[in-house]
Parts: C-alpha cells; structure tokens; sequence
C-alpha cells in the first residue's frame, strides 16, 4: 500500500513539475493568452506579475507560479508596478465551470463576501463555511476572505487613480472595515500608501464635483482577439426603451443602461473598440456613474459578464475552428463573444415577452430615476413587481424569480435553475435556451433546431453566436 501511495505521490509531483515547465514557457516568451489564467512571483524581488510581464524573465529556479493574485498576496508577494497583474481578466475556468469553485468566484466578484461576509456566501452555495473555506483554498491557493481583499484592493486602487475622493471615502466605498485596513492592505499588496498610489496618476485629492458627476472612467481589460461589432449590433437590436441605448456609427458605438446594484442605482457607458484595437486585444473604455461608489466592483463585475470579457477566445476558436462549417465563420469574426445579462432576472423576463414588451414593462412597473439621464429613465422592474401580472407566463416566471424558487445570480446552481426554468408554463424550449445562456452566462447551450449534435461542445453557446452573425439560424 504504501509502495502504492509512493508511487501515485511521484505522479502526481512529475505532472506539477512539468506543467510549471509549461507556464515558466509561457512567462519566457510573455504570453498574453495565459494572464489571469496563472501568476508568477519572483523569490529575489518579492514581487508577482502576470505571465505577459514586459520585465527581464527571472530565472526558473527563483519563480513561484500561483493560481490567483490572492494566493501571490497570501504568500507575501507584491504587484508588479509595471504589469498591474490585478487588472488582468478574470481566469475563464472560473467564469465556466458550474462547481461550487466556479459558483462561489462569480458570487465573490459580485460582491457578496463584502456585503453578507464568508457565511452569506456559504448560504448562497448551500455548503458550510468550512467546506467553501476547504475547497477555495484547495483549488485557488486562497480562502474567500483573501479573494475578496485582493478585489477590494483592486477596487480601490481605481478609485485612488481615477478619482479625486478622500481617501476616507475610497476606504470604504471599496469595501474595507476600517482605514487602518485599508492602508495596511494597500501597503502591503502595492508596497505603497494610498497617497503615493494616487500621485503617480495625477489625481488630485478633495471631492471635485464636475469629475465627479462625469463618472468613473474604467478600462474593462478582455483576453486575446474581441468581436466588438456583432456584440453591439446585438445590444443594439435588443435595446429596450427607457433602460437601453446605443448611439454612435458602427465601429465607433456607445452602448448605455440603468443598473439596479445592491446600495443604489447606477448609468453604465461602454464604447465599441475599433477593429483594429479589437483584434490586437485589450480593454474595452467605460464609463460608471454611481449614487453609492460601494457598488463599484457589483456593477464592473456585471459589465463583465455581460461583455463577455472573462472568455478566453483562443480555447472557443480553436474548438470551433475545427468544424468546417464554422471554420470560415471564426476565420472572418475571431473573438466572438457570448454576451450574457447585466441583470440576469431581468434578461429572463425579456426573453419571454419581447423588447417591445419589456419597455412597457420598465415605463409602467419600473423605477423611475431620480435624475433621468436622456432616454435612459427607469430601472427595469423586479420580479416581485411582476409577479401578478395578468400575463400567466410572465406571472409565474416573475413570481418563481420573486420567491428564490428560481435563482439566476452570478452564484446559480445551473443545472437547478435549468430544471425550474423547464417545468414553468408559458417557456419554449427556445426561450429556456436564451435565458441559460445570457442570464445564467452558460457556454455550452444546445439550442433547438441547430442541427448540433455535440461536436461543438463544450462552446455550443458561441457556435449559435456565430451562427447568427452570419444569418444562419
């Protein structure tokens, strides 16, 4: 037996070994296609950096590879200044998989840890508090309270550098318990006070209310090649009245909305890349206005899945590239996203009645804004502002939303919430497939009548994408 063990042992210390051979390749030729999926952290210099890092390659034996940037932080590793390994996107594994692991990142990045604390979270994901601490630790190299840190910390950093908020305010619009907090774990991750942090991006200190009332301008950084245009052609298409808009010529598009966040309202902008930037990967320019910042990482967190920004379009590509009824498809559009919903409950809603219909719904059910920006007026309504409409279909989905029967939050069990969305009247197969892949943000959605039979997975939701595009469903 204890040959046996030996044995495995050596297995599994050989498979580790060579896949760090692997990311110590990726980090010598600073591929761009693994940040977020991996960092790495130099013993000599105590800092971490992402695979891209534009620095001098350390040599191997003096690099640490870590699944996340909390676990670099949790081992005493500070951010690379040069590369900001905390602003890369989000590892598409977790953004997939639909485990405890994957379901609990997406609540994290949603804020819940920061709002409901570790046990809320445990709650959500129906486990206790020491199983999710077990499995988080096991898989990521960091628990949820240090996942959450290094968000707040990241958080805060942008306000420091895009606003000119008093420190005091930041500290806890980013979600810290205390100043004191706050300036250790900037000290310690940035290896800089909140101060100097602020003065090397020249914003200046004291409340100023015309930079204020312009918002908080973002960079929602995205891995590898992004389709900007058939995401816009579809945001643009679905805009619903008094929620939505997007303005502008293609190429150079401004899609806007009303955000309903857990302490207030928000208006989110976000501009079209062009082609060319696209292609070569990046950000995409966005734009928040807040009436509580506390829901800054909620409403980024959201953008995100809606943009789709956390996919990683190399994996799609190459598996759908290989179909050759596809093949020309991704050859012309390289990157395509599979947007999901800024507000999953609400994308549900619109699913089943229409666009039309849902911006009746938002003039006659939803809140009106304080301040009305242009067309954008209302706050889409909430399931329990629904839930008696005379409208059977829409009653019992706004009703099963409203009770929790059906959960479609970034933490959802999908296979739960597929099996509820299936036994509602009033739901068509294709209605049920729409709201799994944009509310739910599943990427391996058959569709009905697509002809799939399986080749496409695990990215069934991208194939139909592509397929749509090109007017083929």
């Amino acid at each position: 037996m204890r040959h046996h063990e030996t044995a495995g042992a050596h297995e599994d210390a050989d498979v580790l070994d060579r896949a760090d051979e692997t990311r110590y390749e990726a980090v010598s030729s600073r591929d761009a296609r693994f940040d977020g999926e991996f960092f790495f952290a130099v013993a000599t210099t105590g800092i971490y950096c992402r695979p891209s890092c534009p620095a001098v390659t350390p040599k191997r034996r003096n690099v640490r590879f870590f699944p996340t940037a909390a676990a670099a932080q949790g081992h005493g590793f500070r951010a690379c200044r040069r590369c900001r390994p905390d602003a890369v996107p989000g590892s598409a594994e977790w953004n997939v998989r639909a485990d405890v692991v994957g379901r609990a990142v997406r609540l994290i990045g949603d804020g819940v840890v920061d709002r409901e604390g570790v046990p809320g979270l445990a709650v959500r994901l129906g486990y206790s508090t020491r199983q999710v601490q077990r499995q988080l630790t096991a898989e990521l190299g960091a628990g949820p309270v240090a996942l959450a840190r290094a968000q707040r910390a990241h958080t805060a950093r942008v306000l420091l550098q895009t606003t000119g908020l008093p420190v005091t305010e930041i500290a806890f619009a980013a979600g810290f318990a205390s100043v004191r907090q706050f300036n250790d774990t900037i000290r310690q991750i940035y290896a800089r006070t909140p101060s100097a942090l602020r003065e090397e991006s020249g914003a200046r200190t004291g409340r100023d209310s015309a930079a204020f009332a312009a918002g908080i301008p973002l960079r929602l950084a995205h891995r590898g090649p992004y389709a900007a245009g058939p995401v816009f052609d579809l945001l643009a298409a679905e805009a619903v009245a008094h929620v939505e808009e997007v303005t502008g010529e293609p190429g150079a598009r401004t899609y806007r909305r009303t955000l309903r966040l857990p302490y207030g309202s928000g208006i989110a902008a976000v501009h079209e890349a062009r082609p060319r930037e696209a292609a070569r990967g990046g950000w995409l320019e966005a734009r928040l206005h807040l009436t509580d910042l506390r829901d800054l990482t909620t409403a980024v967190q959201r953008l995100r899945r809606l943009f789709d920004l956390d996919a990683d379009p190399y994996a799609v590509d190459e598996r759908l590239g290989a179909d050759p009824r596809l093949a020309p498809l991704v050859a012309a559009r390289p990157g395509t996203r599979s947007p999901g919903a800024a507000d999953p409950d609400e994308h549900a809603v619109r699913a089943l009645v229409g666009r039309a219909a849902a911006g009746e719904l938002a003039e006659a059910y939803g809140k009106r804004l304080d301040a009305p920006c242009g067309a954008l007026t209302h706050l889409f309504p909430e399931p329990a502002a629904l839930a008696d409409h005379p409208d059977p279909a829409l009653s019992a989905l706004a009703g099963a939303l409203a009770e929790g029967r059906l959960r479609l939050d970034a933490g959802a069990d999908r296979e739960e919430a597929a099996r509820v969305l299936a036994a509602l009247p009033g739901l068509s197969a294709e209605t049920v497939a729409v709201i799994r892949t944009r509310s739910l943000g599943e990427p391996d959605v058959g569709f009905p009548g697509s002809g799939d039979d399986g080749a496409h997975r695990p990215w069934r939701s991208y194939a139909h994408r592509h397929l749509r595009a090109a007017g083929a469903v």
